[in-house]
């Protein structure tokens, strides 16, 4: 009876060791997902949709972590201090991963050190917007406007008609802002808010004239017509806005490079789980329900593997880095 017994506890104890090597067995582990904005931006969009279909094919609950302030900066140190073992990502485009580190002095991470590259998921364009308080209805009729004096239609839009709103400090945006204002001798003013969200907000209350942010951002408002879009930045109009130009059209070039989105993991992450979540990214793109949201969103959904998305995110550094080294931007 007592050998019984032994017998029975040493194959309980094997079988428990079992479950605990293979947790597919035992219960779905938990990937956390860090968004660096708020909810109710495009960033927290798409955030929410892929994890909603990468849960499928990761057996994992993929759940949305929203840590907004600074323009993402907070999330991106919050991916730093997590451990590196597959359950705490981070999903950002260009602004908290290539921009941030160029014009902040101590951002408290560094991605050619800190980060791995996992998978990107989609590329997109920044869009200047106006509010629907806004008098002008196309981009040639906003710079007339401000440099006119505006009209007293439009409440606070109109007394407010030089500030434009950018979803944050020293990014893509705020640098478009100075430069229109450079190129068009305008009086204008980028105001940073913390993210698209609040900054959406201001505008279609009209509280602001205009804003820069990025299509997805803008498009469901616009296609509402409660704010218009009048250009957008890239080397080509977008299938979704046929008819805004771009502003290569517009005469103000150098903004061709458009923008990237990525997942990003703690350096020194498992390959084999690169590998796993890159091929379960790559399905839900494959997806035509998935690739259609994203494309109503203003994305253009198209999958890249950990070394294309490093790749990407390099070149796209060093082109933003020229360019504020050009402006004479000093990190603050």
């Amino acid at each position: 009876m007592t050998i019984t017994r032994r017998h029975f506890a040493t194959q309980l104890l094997a079988a428990s060791a079992s479950l605990a090597a293979f947790p597919a067995l035992s219960q779905p582990r938990t990937i956390r997902l860090l968004v660096g904005f708020p909810p109710g931006g495009g960033t927290d969009a798409v955030a929410r949709l892929l994890a909603e279909h990468l849960k499928e094919y990761l057996n994992a609950n993929v759940v949305v972590d929203n840590k907004p302030g600074a323009g993402g900066q907070l999330a991106a140190q919050a991916l730093k201090a997590a451990p590196a073992d597959g359950t705490t990502l981070f999903l950002s485009h260009d602004h908290s991963i290539s921009i941030l580190p160029l014009v902040t002095k101590n951002p408290g991470f560094d991605p050619a050190t800190d980060f791995a590259p996992v998978a990107g998921f989609a590329t997109f364009v920044n869009a200047f917007a106006l509010s629907g308080g806004t008098p002008a209805r196309t981009f040639a009729e906003y710079v007339k406007w401000i440099q006119e004096g505006g009209d007293k239609a439009g409440g606070n839009a109109a007394r407010n008609r030089g500030t434009v709103g950018v979803p944050a400090p020293a990014s893509t945006p705020e640098f478009l802002v100075k430069l229109i204002a450079e190129k068009y001798k305008l009086d204008l003013a980028a105001a940073p808010y913390r993210g698209s969200a609040p900054m959406m907000g201001d505008m279609l209350g009209n509280q602001i004239a205009a804003g820069v942010g990025s299509v997805p951002d803008f498009i469901e408002n616009h296609r509402a017509d409660k704010l218009r879009v009048v250009a957008v930045l890239g080397k080509e109009r977008q299938a979704v806005l046929p008819n805004v130009p771009t502003f290569r059209e517009l005469g103000l070039t150098g903004f061709e490079d458009v923008p990237y989105y990525g997942v990003f993991a703690p350096k020194g992450v498992p390959a084999a789980f690169v590998t796993e979540f890159g091929a379960a990214m790559n399905r839900v793109l494959a997806k035509p329900a998935v690739r259609e949201q994203m494309q109503r969103m203003g994305l253009a959904p198209g999958y890249m593997s950990a070394q294309v998305l490093g790749k990407r995110e390099r070149a796209y550094t060093a082109t933003w880095a020229r360019i504020i080294k050009e402006k004479g931007f000093a990190p603050q």
